[in-house]
């Protein structure tokens, strides 16, 4: 066979197995899938992975192994192929998922799933993922065991046998969420540069330290993202809408496709921002006049918060209302109305 002018190894990954598919882009530009394997995900797993990559390729090209970034069982094997020194590619679920609808295959299993990857990889030009900072993998473990302990603290008493149980049970969890917040100041006080651009983030009116620390722990810093259209598919706020001549006209909706810690944690900052925020009091008077539904006024609201603090957070700036109604209205907000 010709060499190939690129090697990917995509790997679908499970939380007890790898599904690895190792796919060559020739130089007429046809991708083959030469070999499709199953690894256990552990240290031994993943050392056998590499063993196998190096009996299959050649050794005239280097191998770039691509995953998606969903879940947590994908980092483990991140993190241990780029401590030896190998190339990897962590792309976003939404961009995949774009892709495998252009694929022929119909079939929907893990080992399609690493087909294309491996495929993705050969045809498109993807950036090698470096680790993240430190401080974003531990707030987000904080942010998030933040979240599960506000849930089991509001969670409803259904038996009075439990009431003393509960009520004791919540001085507890009260305790350990205080005990989490002074942690993640503690964090966010340690690196003066996220520090600095933690602070300028909270200048938006509604938008507080933990709301910053959720968003940018579970994007690592917007680590992959690339622009605002792309984080906004991202957490799942991009716009459906289907329409086909004049028999099919359903209502446009958000996906919700995305990650979901991030629409949580922009939902009660949204109720503070339409009321200490004047823009986004407008724009949810706006949306709300036209469709007569709160709930889609404060969903452009969190989107629009979203996108400010990517913006801010990229510009290293501080909140300016004034440049904000400078701004024209997304094209993807209008077509919430």
């Amino acid at each position: 066979m010709e060499t190939p002018i690129k090697q990917t190894a995509g790997i679908d990954c499970g939380i007890q197995e790898l599904v690895v598919s190792f796919g060559l882009l020739l130089i007429d530009g046809n991708f083959i899938c030469k070999l499709t394997k199953v690894f256990a995900n552990t240290n031994k797993g993943f050392k056998q992975l590499m063993q196998w990559i190096a009996e299959v390729s050649s050794k005239e090209t280097t191998v770039l192994y691509v995953m998606e970034a969903t879940g947590v069982y994908h980092e483990k094997l991140a993190y241990y192929l780029f401590a030896n020194n190998c190339r990897v590619s962590i792309v976003l679920p939404n961009k995949v998922n774009a892709f495998a609808k252009t694929c022929t295959s119909k079939k929907q299993d893990d080992q399609q799933a690493s087909k294309v990857l491996a495929e993705f990889g050969c045809v498109k030009q993807l950036e090698e993922w470096q680790p993240p900072h430190p401080i974003f993998a531990a707030l987000k473990q904080l942010t998030r065991e933040k979240n599960q302990l506000h849930a089991e603290q509001t969670k409803a008493i259904t038996t009075s046998a439990s009431i003393k149980r509960m009520k004791a049970r919540c001085r507890l969890i009260e305790k350990q969420i205080d005990e989490v917040e002074k942690e993640i100041t503690h964090l966010a006080d340690q690196d003066k540069v996220i520090k600095e651009k933690i602070d300028k983030v909270c200048t938006i009116p509604g938008v507080g330290l933990q709301t910053v620390v959720t968003v940018i722990a579970e994007t690592n810093g917007f680590n992959l993202v690339r622009n605002r259209k792309q984080l906004v598919s991202y957490a799942g706020f991009d716009i459906i809408q289907k329409q086909s001549g004049t028999s099919v006209r359903r209502r446009a909706h958000i996906s919700k496709s995305g990650n979901p810690h991030l629409r949580h944690c922009l939902y009660f900052p949204s109720f503070s921002a339409v009321r200490h925020n004047k823009p986004m009091q407008n724009l949810y008077t706006r949306i709300f006049e036209k469709q007569g539904i709160k709930m889609k006024g404060y969903v452009a609201v969190q989107r629009k918060i979203l996108m400010l603090i990517y913006t801010l957070w990229k510009n290293n700036e501080t909140y300016n209302p004034i440049k904000f109604l400078e701004q024209p209205v997304e094209a993807a907000l209008t077509e919430l109305d």
